[in-house]
């Protein structure tokens, strides 16, 4: 199973768009028309790469918009960039979310107190290379992070992609501390500062910031995907989030699109133009002392 990008809009402005295809070069939603698994036998998830580490764009699945193409979070009418917040360049890993889930935001998790946020759950993938932006990979599942971000439960899944060199050195959170010393730490340190230089506090964590293990993890995983069927088989859509698609709704579904609606999307879109720089306050460092 294959899938590709198509861009529109101008990249590093309020219009760009990532839009996915199948193998088929037919258009489709990376939310709802990817499937969880890669590997069911294996528990092999697809991630969808919205952030390539070292990168600062805030870019996300637009869960909201049709078709859920990625594009860049806006705060105030401008572009989100994540700050420099020393000594973090930009996202530390490859930043992604994994499809057919959802953190439902009624669901009072048992563990964590607190509902979801509304969004599928996030990936932190961890092995050495640097992604692309809408790139599907396969992932072994490592561990597990409950971020509590403004009252929400926002788990973060640390994964590893399975055609990574180190793919095969890892296969449970355990060994992440020991053969990279130091990351899970910095992880917890990103999560907690990041937004910070925004004027917003120091996000918390359940279990004490402390990471879960892989059984924990995929768990999770399997609830959010059973919030996700709950999601698609509603009438009306969720949270103000689209769940237009193309191949999981039956044909009498609301949510049911056709090809040539799904094209019709794209194509109402702008065409892919011209990169604008981004703004030179992206590189600067914020410095502030921890608590």
């Amino acid at each position: 199973m294959s899938f590709a990008i198509e861009e529109r809009g101008n990249p590093n402005t309020l219009s760009y768009r990532v839009y996915f295809k199948n193998s088929e070069g037919k258009y489709i939603s990376p939310f709802h028309d990817i499937p969880l698994y890669a590997d069911e036998s294996q528990n092999i998830f697809h991630v969808v790469i919205e952030v390539p580490r070292w990168t600062n764009a805030k870019m996300e699945i637009g869960t909201k918009d049709a078709l859920n193409p990625i594009k860049q979070d806006v705060k105030k009418g401008n572009l989100r960039y994540v700050a420099n917040v020393f000594p973090h360049k930009g996202y530390i890993w490859n930043y992604g979310a994994i499809p057919q889930t959802w953190e439902d935001p009624v669901h009072k998790d048992r563990d964590t107190g607190c509902c979801g946020d509304n969004d599928p759950i996030d990936v932190c993938e961890i092995g050495s290379k640097v992604c692309s932006r809408g790139e599907v990979i396969k992932v072994k599942v490592l561990g597990v992070l409950a971020m509590i971000d403004e009252g929400e439960t926002d788990w973060k899944v640390i994964a590893i992609n399975v055609d990574d060199p180190e793919a095969k050195d890892f296969n449970n959170i355990d060994d992440v501390r020991k053969l990279k010393p130091g990351y899970l730490e910095s992880t917890v340190d990103w999560f907690r500062r990041y937004k910070v230089p925004d004027g917003k506090p120091e996000n918390q964590f359940a279990f004490n910031g402390e990471f879960k293990d892989k059984d924990f993890a995929v768990e999770t995983i399997k609830s959010t995907h059973g919030f996700w069927k709950n999601l698609i088989s509603q009438p009306t859509n969720s949270g103000g989030l689209n769940c237009k698609n193309t191949c999981v709704s039956g044909d009498e579904s609301p949510h049911c699109c056709s090809s040539n609606e799904a094209k019709a999307v794209v194509d109402a879109s702008c065409l892919c133009g011209e990169e604008e720089p981004i703004p030179s306050s992206v590189d600067k460092w914020f410095y502030y002392e921890k608590k």
